[in-house]
């Protein structure tokens, strides 16, 4: 339970959120709608990196969308076809959010070959009849910083997706749309839900596992931390502060998109500074991805060790302790914590109870305050299921879930 624990903690630090508000009141600034008349300038160019025989043809769209600083930038989007034959009143759509992948442009997933358990999701909704759309989210794969969990900018990134097609594809749409997500795109898809709130073509939302609070950096970790180093458990309390420090680390260079002079390396000591500084590289787009990154904290906490005979992990200098007072912290925890409004359309989510990088406690707690504010939402324990588990173990459960809410056809068609 420690070690889960622990690794809850660190990888639900990813995302640098405060769940600790202290009312019920959405203060964040409103929130921009999407200009349904910004000219696209859309194109596409095949995706050859891998395949999915339920596709019938995988794109790669290029897209225009407002960014972070409010000016026009490229975006970029997969785009799936399904082998069955079109609705007669056209194709519905569901959005993708992808999970942690790091903020590099070579780590966009249409720079990559599919992930394996996105694989799992998208075979079940293009043998039903949907069309796919993915977005790498603003910054991934084109220019600028990835905003990373930024909740604005992965709506933004989802909504002006939609219009591209709709542009592209014209009377092959229908106009009604989902989004599901797992993880980073599970914070991303409660994102586009309340972004999409007004958005009458907009039928539900699936999030899985998704990243929706903290601030237990600072309250938790070290309570956490200490008791595996009581109990002999260095090795744990080395890796999950690893990952801790990993998606920190994304969250803080992820603000200099829409903040370019704000300087992550202050949240930091400078010895895990130097470190994180390869979460940006020179300029944000050569940046590392996840699981190099993660090495690079692991290892250098090890290294801290073997010369500080003596000392533990919790020795190890990485955030300073009073990073979450930063002012620039302090406004992304606001800004981006989801769950602070009634959703209106439908909302699944599902949750492994044995996750180990968000809490299975957090995502309750999530679930009962979205319920509090009066949102219509299904909540899918998944017993003893962990944190990439859950969505795979549950894809039945989802698809059914999304044909509830949106009929990959009109029923007179008989699809269903």
């Amino acid at each position: 339970m420690l070690k889960l624990k622990l690794i809850a903690i660190c990888c639900s630090a990813a995302i640098l959120l405060s769940a600790c508000q202290d009312d019920n009141k959405d203060r964040r600034k409103p929130r921009p709608k999407a200009n349904k008349q910004t000219t696209m300038q859309v194109s596409e160019r095949k995706y050859s990196l891998d395949n999915l025989p339920e596709a019938k043809s995988i794109q790669v769209m290029t897209y225009n969308m407002p960014n972070v600083q409010g000016k026009t930038a490229k975006a970029t989007a997969m785009l799936m076809f399904p082998q069955t034959p079109q609705p007669k009143d056209g194709w519905r759509v569901v959005v993708w959010g992808h999970g942690t992948v790091g903020i590099g442009d070579r780590c966009a997933p249409s720079n990559n070959a599919l992930d394996v358990n996105f694989k799992t999701t998208a075979a079940g909704l293009l043998k039903a009849g949907y069309v796919i759309v993915a977005p790498d989210f603003e910054g991934l794969g084109t220019s600028g910083i990835h905003p990373y969990l930024n909740l604005g900018s992965a709506s933004r990134s989802a909504s002006y997706a939609m219009i591209a097609i709709k542009q592209l594809y014209q009377n092959q749409m229908n106009g009604a749309w989902m989004s599901v997500g797992q993880s980073q795109g599970g914070h991303a898809a409660l994102g586009i839900a309340e972004y999409a709130n007004d958005d009458r073509n907009y039928k539900g939302t699936v999030a899985a596992a998704p990243a929706s609070s903290l601030d237990i950096i600072a309250l938790g970790a070290p309570m956490v931390l200490e008791q595996l180093v009581a109990a002999g458990k260095q090795e744990v309390a080395i890796e999950g502060y690893a990952g801790l420090l990993t998606f920190a680390a994304y969250a803080t260079v992820g603000i200099k998109a829409y903040e370019p002079q704000f300087n992550y390396k202050q949240v930091f000591e400078p010895r895990s500074g130097e470190i994180a500084a390869y979460a940006e590289g020179s300029t944000g787009e050569q940046g590392e991805c996840l699981a190099p990154l993660y090495s690079r904290f692991s290892a250098d906490i090890k290294d801290f060790l073997a010369r500080n005979k003596g000392k533990t992990v919790l020795d190890y200098p990485a955030l300073n302790k009073d990073f979450n007072q930063n002012p620039s912290v302090k406004k992304f925890l606001l800004d981006n914590q989801p769950g602070t409004k009634k959703i209106k359309s439908p909302l699944m989510i599902i949750q492994g109870t044995a996750d180990e990088a968000i809490p299975y406690v957090i995502t309750v707690g999530l679930k009962d305050h979205l319920i509090e504010l009066g949102t219509a939402l299904h909540f899918v324990p998944v017993e003893g299921a962990s944190h990439s588990q859950a969505i795979v173990q549950k894809n039945d459960e989802l698809l059914k879930f999304v044909q509830q809410y949106m009929p990959a056809s009109s029923l007179k068609e008989g699809m269903l």
